[in-house]
């Protein structure tokens, strides 16, 4: 295999790890802070990517891998567990620990953008051979975080944006939802199917848009 092809898949999954940490890990944060530890107890509101991999290794570690070895776009998924009770009671809350993956991914897209712009303007980017492996690593938390966090708003089942919605609705509303989501449990992944179907349709405007505007600097 291409050395350079070996290194950027590397740095690929590495970002793709870090990057489903800091979701999970930002969802059983806002979770405990909304009353129900669960996720916190099971050791997931941490930037250990460990316990993630441990509950998800399927989806963290073993089909991420498989894109790669098949030069297919890496993709994959995590979870946290929750207090179906809790949310039940709190609808709001939930809805926000819901938003609170997707947060971490746009706080990583800006993180990226910062660095890039910045590098841009200072000139370190200027030895393209030496800045290489840095562009490449600043380049892929930057879409791949864009990437995840719209598409985790995608109000389908299992996704966040689907708790999310609970936010704008009615307390009575909200828990018929919630109550509708637990019902299409069983066809979760054909939700995510879906989704990612016909996500990419949507998503090459957006990340030229975001990048026109988040990327001023960097060229």
């Amino acid at each position: 295999m291409n050395p350079q092809l070996l290194a950027d898949g590397l740095i690929r999954f590495i970002i793709f790890l870090f990057s489903t940490t800091c979701h999970e890990a930002a969802h059983a944060f806002a979770a405990k802070l909304g009353g129900d530890p669960t996720a916190s107890n099971s050791g997931q509101a941490s930037l250990n990517p460990l316990p993630h991999i441990r509950r998800e290794p399927f989806g963290m570690v073993i089909v991420p891998l498989l894109c790669f070895a098949t030069h297919s776009p890496m993709i994959g998924w995590a979870s946290a567990p929750y207090d179906p009770y809790w949310a039940r009671q709190y609808p709001r809350r939930a809805a926000l620990m819901s938003l609170a993956g997707p947060a971490a991914n746009f706080a990583l897209v800006l993180i990226a953008a910062i660095f890039l712009n910045l590098g841009s303007v200072m000139g370190w980017f200027r030895n393209e051979e030496q800045a290489g492996g840095i562009l490449t690593l600043l380049g892929v938390l930057f879409s791949l975080n864009l990437l995840l966090g719209i598409f985790n708003l995608i109000p389908l089942p299992p996704l966040d944006g689907f708790t999310s919605l609970a936010l704008f609705l009615p307390e009575d509303a909200a828990l018929r939802l919630f109550d509708f989501g637990i019902q299409l449990r069983r066809f979760s992944y054909l939700g995510i199917i879906l989704g990612w179907q016909y996500f990419g349709v949507y998503f090459s405007p957006i990340f030229r848009f975001v990048s026109d505007h988040l990327l001023p600097f960097y060229r």
